[in-house]
């Protein structure tokens, strides 16, 4: 009998890919539901995608979904890991054993291309034929029964958004596939395809690549102007000058090298559609033309894009406030619990005063963090996003900064890593370190909490012009501040550290789409799971060390001091104290400076925690924002958290650092220390400088007391 255990089942692979702005993420989605994980590519800081699809008969297959790309002709670094492990040299991941190919119906032409070239890899393939509804509305009609024997591949039409075409596509995968029979069907003058055909040759003889990837190869090798200098260490000598006078022959002949292999397959691609697809033309502009000569004018753009945002901010305050105190509710319920149920001692103090005042203090801002990832979900979902990178092109290359940067600065809403990591879409170097520097000025979702409860402490909740709340405009105005200091300081690096041009971005619309209500709520369920986890792992962990760093040493019995001051948390405080005077805070804001260095939120649970310490005796427990509110300066006996205060800490936390991560993955990213140190040095000196202003001109003007 033979022994299952020593059989080894290869796990089967399928490789999600598509163009951008195809809907590749909601046919993950769809596909996966809960079943999928998000890390990086190994020694990279790509995102990866992986999530297990069921099928009917039992099998669950490893979907891998791969970044967004337009051919496999690579330019950038999220670009290259795609064509990395479709044409198996990736040493991370083995070859697909299928690929499903996610095309915009409404862009079939354009999409054809990239399939083309996956066929020609001579890989199992399906076509979704995505967007049907879109296509149909433009007057595109496609023949998929025509398209799948053209292409010899199945063809699955489908509306992802709506969820229709996704059992079909299920269906699909699980059937028998076999390699479309179309490889290299588009054609190429006879010199030319002489030429290829030899070189593809001699890549298999001296090197031992596989047939389809050194068909590839080889093309890359004739067509790019640098592949001579980029290959010449791992290019035998033979095959160096055998490319050499390739490529001398063809120009002699007359032949453009950049271009001939893209022109012999469009040909083809052209062919192709004419015989599976007919469009209907339109009389007059259509409704998304419509919608986009206000969207992108030079002026209503603008009105357009500041509006959105402003309700955004404004609808994150007052719809995010009920279930805040539910949340507040909840966790003082289970205070009332542990003191009611437990001993007086170390222990329930450790418990109420450190862990649950820590984490209550923070988690109580989750739903004005899901509330913001919902709006953002929505605008990037309806086909806005691209848009609003369009009309901020126009601003952004004023300062230097590429067109592309829009999305790595957009990307930092949410948090700086995926910002930074977002750059590696930019070519120049230059352009994507200038984009790395500025980018954790945006003001991210780990701001928010401070944000919220600063304002909440020290921003009257009065209207401005009987219609916004101060809260709200004061929310919108610190997220802009950080925008326009990105902007800002992306100006003077290109005017001095790293000089040059933006060069023309290009940028394709995607088309106008309900949004994915699961597409959206997946996406604010991961990054609710990353809060919480977070909240139960490192801001559980610094609260309960934070708790013994204000409660021990004990004051000896019968001294007559403040027991928070003698701790060690409070003398940290107080030896700072001098250098953070300048800017308004005393030496409590300063102990929630410092533990905030690891990350931003963890101001809000440092004062959650120091001031129920402070107060552990009351009977009567009451909420942060009004112990903040009631707390005193014992000398002078002004409120420590005035209006000007509570303004000066904000601009503080748009501008300083603030956060260990970041700068590990600029440090990562930049391959060493010179540029994070100086990022965290030149946002440390902007945060002081600028807090230190904004306070003296508060003081003189009497907003201080």
């Amino acid at each position: 009998m033979r022994d299952s255990a020593s059989v080894t089942v290869k796990q089967q692979t399928i490789a999600l890919i598509g163009n951008p702005n195809s809907g590749k993420t909601t046919v993950f989605n769809a596909l996966t539901g809960l079943r999928q994980k998000i890390g990086n590519y190994p020694g990279v800081t790509v995102e990866r995608k992986e999530g297990r699809v069921s099928l009917h008969d039992g099998r669950s297959l490893l979907l891998l979904d791969l970044p967004g790309i337009y051919s496999l002709n690579a330019t950038s670094a999220d670009e290259r890991i795609a064509t990395e492990i479709l044409l198996g040299r990736a040493t991370y991941n083995s070859r697909p054993d299928l690929v499903v190919c996610i095309v915009d119906a409404s862009n079939l032409e354009r999409s054809l291309y990239l399939v083309s070239e996956v066929i020609d890899q001579q890989f199992p393939l399906v076509l979704a034929l995505n967007m049907m509804d879109i296509a149909r509305k433009d007057g595109v009609h496609i023949n998929c029964h025509a398209l799948s024997k053209e292409l010899g591949i199945p063809v699955v039409p489908m509306t992802a958004s709506k969820g229709i075409g996704i059992a079909d596509l299920r269906a699909a995968i699980a059937a028998p596939l076999l390699i479309s029979e179309r490889v290299r069907e588009w054609t190429l003058p006879e010199p030319v395809q002489r030429v290829w055909k030899e070189l593809a040759r001699m890549l298999r003889q001296y090197h031992g690549i596989e047939e389809p990837a050194a068909f590839h190869e080889a093309m890359d090798l004739l067509t790019q102007a640098d592949s001579i200098d980029k290959n010449s260490h791992r290019l035998a000598p033979e095959l160096r000058s055998h490319l050499e006078r390739d490529r001398q022959k063809l120009e002699f002949l007359g032949f453009d090298r950049q271009t001939m292999f893209v022109e012999g397959r469009n040909a083809w691609i052209r062919s192709l559609t004419t015989r599976a697809a007919t469009r209907t033309p339109r009389a007059g502009a259509s409704l998304s033309d419509r919608i986009d000569y206000v969207i992108t004018h030079r002026v209503w753009g603008f009105a357009v894009f500041f509006a959105l945002m402003a309700i955004m901010f404004q609808t994150i305050f007052s719809w995010a406030e009920i279930p805040m105190h539910l949340i507040g509710d909840a966790f003082d319920s289970i205070g009332h619990w542990v003191v009611a149920t437990m001993p007086p001692g170390d222990l329930r103090n450790l418990i109420v005063d450190g862990a649950l005042a820590g984490v209550s203090a923070v988690v109580m801002f989750l739903p004005q963090i899901l509330f913001l990832f919902l709006f953002l979900g929505l605008l990037e979902d309806t086909g806005y996003m691209a848009r609003a990178a369009f009309i901020m092109d126009r601003s952004m290359s004023k300062v230097g900064l590429h067109g592309k940067s829009f999305i790595p600065l957009l990307s930092s809403f949410a948090c700086a890593i995926p910002g930074i990591m977002a750059t590696r879409t930019i070519e120049r170097s230059r352009d994507r370190l200038a984009t790395m520097l500025v980018a954790p000025l945006i003001s991210c979702s780990a701001r928010l909490p401070v944000y919220a409860l600063l304002i909440a402490a020290t921003i009257p909740a009065t209207t401005v012009f009987k219609i916004f709340s101060l809260q709200g405009v004061t929310l919108f105005f610190m997220y802009f501040l950080g925008l326009g200091a990105a902007v800002g300081m992306a100006w003077v690096f290109k005017k001095t550290l790293l000089p040059g041009g933006p060069p023309v971005f290009i940028m394709e619309m995607p088309p106008y789409r309900i949004p994915s209500i699961r597409s959206v709520a997946l996406q604010i369920w991961e990054r609710a799971w990353i809060f919480l986890k977070r909240a139960g792992t490192i801001i559980l962990g610094a609260s309960i060390i934070l708790w013994f760093l204000a409660t021990y040493p004990r004051l000896p019995e019968g001294t007559p001091s403040d027991r928070l001051q003698y701790s060690f948390a409070g003398r940290a405080g107080r030896a700072i104290e001098p250098f953070i005077a300048p800017l308004g805070f005393d030496w409590k804001i300063g102990i929630g400076l410092m533990s905030s260095l690891l990350q931003r939120e963890m101001f809000v649970s440092t004062l959650g925690t120091i001031y129920n310490v402070e107060n552990s005796k009351d009977a009567d427990r009451v909420s942060l924002t009004q112990h903040m509110q009631d707390d005193v300066d014992p000398t002078t006996g002004r409120r420590i958290f005035t209006p000007l205060t509570g303004i000066c800490l904000m601009i503080y936390y748009v501008l300083a650092m603030q956060c260990l991560s970041t700068v590990a993955v600029m440090r990562r990213e930049t391959n060493g220390w010179k540029w994070p140190l100086f990022q965290v040095a030149y946002m440390t000196g902007l945060a002081y400088g600028a807090t230190f202003i904004v306070h003296r001109m508060g003081t003189v003007l009497g907003f201080g007391g």
